[in-house]
């Protein structure tokens, strides 16, 4: 199985609006650094069979399947509905075109129903044979249950997200946890013997909504992770800094990173 991190930023990017130059808002990120520059986060789940489970669609979609060259997906699994994570759907439309199909999609009730408010047109009835529009086929799945998609057997799991719940994924020895503060223990059982999990860490110190390097380094340890890798990152997590600072078994993600699991 191969993951791609399409992005890894937080929910402004790095660089963020801004900047006494407007060029940017780089915070304490060194601009020179190539994988400083963070698109936000998302990630594409390749089986050994080819297909393809894309992770959220932010804002940049349609640049980051350009640049990872990924032409085409089969289906979308959404962790939830905040703009960050959903605000590229219309790039859909192109998907559709490539698998010549509506795409299934997969998330939790709560955000099928805010999705298809705010995108009510891409769950209308397909007419063939032509795509004007996303067409998107509602699959409701819900934390604590395990599900095939494409292939792959996905077991999900909630998570705490400041005042909100996202949905993590667990597949064989892989898991992936952006937008998350806190774990319950019935996801924490589902994380444990993972070997690689990609997971919210957006600063240093303590955040109220998502996961910082201390509360990582315990997690990881509890659970015995051997390779944890570190998404939705902001301003203040510089590339050379982590590097050089990390605890042992962390690392940063970059966009177009690829892993083998």
């Amino acid at each position: 199985m191969r993951i791609i991190v399409l992005g890894c930023g937080g929910s402004a990017g790095v660089p963020m609006l801004g900047g006494a130059d407007g060029a940017g808002d780089w915070g304490v990120c060194d601009p020179a650094e190539p994988r400083n520059r963070r698109s936000r986060s998302s990630i594409l789940i390749e089986g050994d069979d080819g297909k393809r489970i894309l992770v959220d669609t932010g804002p940049e979609l349609r640049e980051q399947l350009i640049r990872c060259r990924i032409g085409r997906v089969d289906a979308v699994l959404y962790s939830h509905a905040h703009a960050d994570h959903v605000a590229g759907l219309d790039e859909i439309r192109s998907l559709n075109r490539i698998v010549d199909r509506p795409i299934d999609t997969f998330a939790t009730r709560p955000v099928l129903d805010e999705i298809a408010h705010r995108f009510s047109y891409a769950f209308r009835p397909w007419t063939p044979p032509n795509f004007y529009r996303p067409v998107m086929i509602e699959r409701e799945i819900r934390a604590g249950e395990t599900v095939d998609i494409e292939g792959l057997s996905i077991l999900l799991f909630e998570q705490t997200h400041g005042h909100s719940v996202t949905l993590g994924l667990r597949i064989g020895a892989f898991a992936y946890s952006t937008d998350v503060v806190r774990l319950n223990d019935e996801a924490l059982d589902a994380l444990r013997g993972t070997d690689t999990w990609i997971v919210d860490c957006f600063q240093r110190k303590a955040h109220p909504a998502h996961a910082d390097v201390e509360q990582v380094r315990r997690w990881s340890r509890q659970l015995g992770i051997r390779r944890t890798i570190l998404t939705h990152m902001g301003t203040d997590m510089d590339w050379s800094w982590m590097l050089q600072n990390l605890p042992k078994g962390l690392e940063p993600a970059f966009d177009g990173m690829q892993i083998l699991v």
